[in-house]
């Protein structure tokens, strides 16, 4: 138990505590007052809008980055498990889920941004312009492929476990019984794979959700994703006395994170079952 108190004082000093101001400034206005009138926001058109971009960005980059995962940890099943190139693809993958922020950012803006170097290329070799309808990649769909770019390492990560966790004693049992390789994943494999690949695609989802710095730095105009609007309601020179606002967008973030999370380690302790 002692072994854990500088744990614990980290989750609480950062995670809990700024929380807990996080739900309460929800609460109060300007003076400092009791109100409700920050919950009310909650409703208008704008604060909706933004809710469902950040809703539908992370959907839908957690959708593709689970899948491109998984069949990129199917490919691996294979391979060596202590082997040189499980361990290649194991240590990039931990290096590349963590790979965000401004950094993440400044590379696309590089090798795809208005005159970076596969855009060049594209449009003096090939005569293809990418931002021939516009410049998409500074906005809310332009964060697609950043997104993508963190969300499939993230998924191999937490998706190998599963796939590693499938017996072989099963696939001996099925073949023995007269089963075919389609057989064992459709009554095996994927009923056992399930509850996990659900659960890591939920994960991937929260991480989305919950992303700020990349489309900070490639989002530098409008709030189209909740995150950045908390940004401006705390840092807005035009809209000012909003401050409190921002607990209310952290509340909400907050709801949908819970909901999540609780799926998350209900399906997590189904899958661990077989796992042990």
């Amino acid at each position: 138990m002692l072994g854990l108190v500088p744990f614990a004082a980290y989750v609480l000093l950062f995670l809990g505590l700024p929380t807990v101001i996080a739900l309460v400034t929800g609460f109060l206005d300007g003076d400092g007052a009791f109100t409700l009138s920050n919950l009310a926001a909650l409703g208008n058109p704008v604060v909706l809008n933004t809710f469902g971009n950040s809703l539908w960005l992370s959907a839908l980059t957690a959708v593709i980055g689970a899948l491109l995962g998984a069949v990129f940890c199917y490919a691996l099943i294979g391979a060596n498990p202590t082997g040189a190139l499980r361990s290649v693809v194991d240590a990039a993958s931990g290096v590349l889920a963590q790979f965000g922020g401004v950094m993440l950012a400044f590379a696309f803006v590089a090798t795809i941004g208005i005159q970076g170097m596969i855009t060049v290329f594209l449009r003096d070799s090939l005569g293809i312009d990418i931002f021939a309808n516009g410049v998409w990649l500074y906005d809310t769909p332009g964060l697609i492929l950043p997104y993508i770019y963190f969300q499939v390492p993230l998924m191999i990560i937490t998706f190998s476990p599963a796939l590693e966790s499938l017996k072989p004693q099963w696939a001996e049992a099925n073949a023995m019984l007269g089963g075919s390789t389609l057989s064992y994943w459709r009554h095996v494999g994927v009923p056992v794979l399930l509850p996990s690949f659900f659960g890591c695609l939920l994960l991937l989802f929260a991480n989305a959700f919950s992303s700020f710095a990349t489309a900070a730095a490639l989002t530098s105009q409008g709030s189209e994703i909740v995150p950045l609007q908390i940004r401006g309601a705390l840092t807005s020179e035009t809209v000012l006395g909003q401050e409190n606002l921002a607990g209310s967008l952290a509340l909400g973030m907050i709801v949908v994170m819970i909901v999540v999370m609780s799926i998350y380690s209900v399906l997590m302790r189904r899958a661990a079952r077989w796992q042990r």
